[in-house]
């Protein structure tokens, strides 16, 4: 287990306290029919599933994988986790009604490759909503951010502090009908569907 892995829910805590755990609540609760979590971590959107049917999450870091086992067994929705990465995710094509992301794409190593991945599986017309720290519209606050990055990187499992996620989502075909911006631009809420 990583240092990283096992801090996370630590360092999450005054985070989650002061807002995450709101946007969480909205994006999980809301997620309707088959549900596809990218990234779940330690299964941190777990308890805010209401009205989904099922969800599958998929986890590359076993650690992290297994510090969710609890959250699953209380969770009031099936979810099923797979040892996955969102580049080769094992779900057959046109499956998932809704899918979610949240503070997961900064750590994906290929991003393009993942979002075609998410455009396979998920249904046509379905939702995906992501909630995710960006490079901020600042300039020098970007520029710091990728200052910053080459360090974060090695002590954050590969967290990238100046990925232009937004710029990924429209790349990859999708259409954003919201975005939302918090904390001067730091972090998004995107909405979008999939494309038919």
């Amino acid at each position: 287990m990583t240092l990283f892995s096992r801090l996370y829910d630590h360092l999450m805590t005054p985070l989650e306290a002061a807002s995450f755990c709101k946007m969480r609540r909205q994006i999980a609760g809301d997620a309707e029919g088959r549900v596809l979590e990218i990234g779940s971590g330690t299964g941190l959107n777990f308890p805010y599933y209401r009205r989904a049917a099922s969800v599958d999450a998929i986890e590359p870091d076993a650690a992290m994988g297994r510090q969710s086992f609890d959250r699953i067994r209380r969770a009031r929705v099936p979810v099923r986790l797979h040892a996955a990465g969102a580049e080769a995710l094992p779900f057959p094509d046109d499956r998932f009604d809704t899918v979610i992301a949240t503070l997961v794409f900064c750590t994906i190593p290929d991003p393009a490759r993942a979002l075609q991945e998410v455009r396979r599986v998920a249904k046509p017309g379905a939702r995906f909503v992501l909630f995710e720290h960006v490079r901020m519209p600042n300039r020098p606050m970007a520029a710091l951010q990728t200052a910053l990055t080459p360090a974060w990187s090695k002590i954050a499992d590969g967290c990238r502090l100046d990925r232009d996620t937004a710029g990924l989502v429209r790349s990859a075909g999708f259409s954003i009908r919201r975005m939302d911006s918090y904390a001067g631009g730091l972090f998004v809420k995107i909405e979008c569907v999939t494309p038919g």
